[in-house]
């Protein structure tokens, strides 16, 4: 690191602030008081993402080359046929310090034909698999046979014999040292360990401690492998708070605060087992305020998870989650630069990915991104805004692809999804619009019920039946109606030699609209 970055490092404050409530936990990390991550938990839900599971393979589907597993949830789990076999090759290649590894077959070699896949796994038989992914919509969680679990410093992959170092750590003699720790460390047989990033200049005995915590853990999924009866749950993903201990607690992290005195007290002891210093980050935060209101982070959820994200420079982002893709525009607003047009763009631009990385975080969003960037002519410029989105999301935990800006300037990524975002997990879909952001204008539906008295009212009157109509609609339609469209009406009802009647409901769709006979009380069209 130069000294430019040493001197920005330094005066960098990174704080992790836990907020504990019945039934919410949620996680902020802020660096100089404005929010960078941000995780919740809800404590009543099962957490699957990194727990493992004794399943039954239910059916092997050879065209979609996966196998369909009943690990006990309601939709059964998707296991691709080259995440049924070990594949030790690759295991390096990902990084070590997610929260459970995802390795896929990616070589051919090492992938079993549909006849050995139907042989070693046919339907009914057992078999050990990890949630890599959970159930977003309509869709099953997604698992893996290949197991990681991870523990402070090392990664335990059960059924493996592979002792590696995490490729992050580019310093030699580092390496050669913690190569040096793993060999001496005592491991069941067919047990694979991988030295975490964190673990770069940690002791022998740090390394010992933490296997001997992983070896209890792989002790008793065996037992429970043995006693409990498929489908089950044989290791539990741990709680937010010791997520955070283990993942998150860091050199670079000063103070981690929280306001439960319970989460207080367990995350100290679990503290306590890396070093005395990691002990003395831990705080408890008892002030009068809420301890989000308080660090000011509450306000910066409400800015973070809006539709429309203002930038520094005037410009602003407008963000939209569908069911295939998240589109982001990009906007200058009212940025007003020194220099020309063209160095303006670029420098919107630039702000703009170093924001959508962050709001990737903070969203959790995941699966295909696009920006519509500003239109840039300069290829530099082009190359400088992509490098520049490259460099944003190497502090992102998951998997990112970034590709060139394509001719219409657009900029397309994938983001690895292993859960719901935090806006799905937060949000039900509206009952007026159904997810779609639009509800149909007064006017549309002044139309439509216009439309169908007219038919009502040519049935009856062709049937020489008497039909006084009472229609019921929501308040704005009734608004609608007694302004704009009175007169139309009045001649609706003198064409006819009937009477209308309209009764507003409050808490009706605005969509919705029904048609009574007013003598009868009978429904005779209902628009919901």
């Amino acid at each position: 690191m130069n000294l430019f970055g040493w001197l920005k490092r330094s005066k960098m404050k990174r704080e992790i602030i836990v907020n504990v409530e019945k039934l919410e936990t949620r996680v902020a990390v802020i660096e100089n008081g404005r929010l960078e991550e941000y995780m919740v938990e809800h404590p009543e839900e099962e957490r699957l993402v990194g727990s493992v599971f004794k399943g039954r393979v239910q059916n092997l589907e050879n065209d979609l080359q996966a196998a369909f597993v009943d690990i006990g949830l309601k939709k059964n789990a998707f296991l691709h046929y080259w995440d049924m076999t070990s594949d030790a090759d690759s295991i390096l290649d990902d990084d070590d310090d997610k929260s459970r590894g995802e390795r896929r077959g990616g070589k051919k070699s090492n992938r079993l034909s549909d006849a050995e896949i139907a042989k070693r796994f046919p339907p009914g038989s057992e078999i050990i698999v990890q949630v890599t992914k959970g159930p977003i919509s309509t869709k099953g969680p997604r698992v893996t046979a290949n197991l990681s679990i991870p523990g402070r410093y090392l990664v335990m992959m059960p059924g493996e014999k592979i002792r590696g170092v995490s490729k992050k750590i580019s310093d030699g003699a580092e390496r050669k040292r913690l190569k040096k720790i793993l060999d001496k460390l005592p491991l069941p047989e067919n047990v694979g360990l991988v030295v975490r990033t964190v673990g770069a200049g940690a002791s022998a005995r740090a390394f010992a401690r933490d296997l001997r915590g992983l070896i209890s853990v792989w002790n008793e999924m065996q037992a429970n492998t043995k006693n409990l009866r498929t489908p089950c749950c044989i290791f539990q993903e741990p709680d937010l708070c010791e997520r955070v201990v283990r993942d998150w607690l860091t050199e670079d992290v000063d103070s981690i605060v929280i306001d439960d005195e319970a989460s207080y007290e367990a995350m100290r002891r679990l503290t306590g087992q890396i070093s005395r210093r990691a002990k003395s980050k831990i705080c408890r935060y008892d002030g009068n305020a809420g301890i989000f209101e308080h660090y000011g982070i509450e306000r910066q959820l409400a800015d973070a998870f809006a539709r429309k994200v203002a930038l520094k420079s005037g410009g602003y982002l407008v963000i939209d989650e569908t069911e295939a893709l998240v589109a982001v525009d990009v906007n200058t607003g009212h940025y007003k630069g020194n220099g020309n047009q063209e160095d303006a763009i670029r420098e919107v631009n630039l702000e703009a990915v170093d924001e959508v990385a962050r709001q990737l975080r903070l969203r959790n969003i995941g699966g295909l991104v696009v920006l519509d960037l500003i239109d840039m002519k300069s290829r530099k410029h082009q190359r400088e805004v992509v490098r520049r989105l490259k460099e944003a999301l190497k502090r992102d935990r998951a998997r990112t692809n970034v590709l060139e800006i394509s001719e219409l300037g657009l900029l397309e990524m994938s983001r690895q999804r292993q859960d719901s975002s935090i806006l799905s997990q937060l949000t039900s879909r509206c009952p007026y619009c159904q997810g779609c952001g639009h509800v149909k204008s007064p006017m549309a539906v002044s139309v439509e019920i216009q439309r169908t008295l007219t038919t009502l009212l040519r049935k009856a009157e062709q049937n020489k039946k008497p039909f006084e109509p009472k229609i019921v609609i929501a308040p704005q339609v009734m608004q609608r109606l007694r302004t704009e469209d009175s007169q139309i009406l009045a001649q609706l009802q003198k064409d006819f030699s009937t009477c209308l009647t309209f009764v507003s409901e409050l808490h009706r769709h605005p969509e919705s609209f029904a048609v009574l006979d007013a003598a009868t009380g009978q429904v005779v069209y209902s628009q919901s």
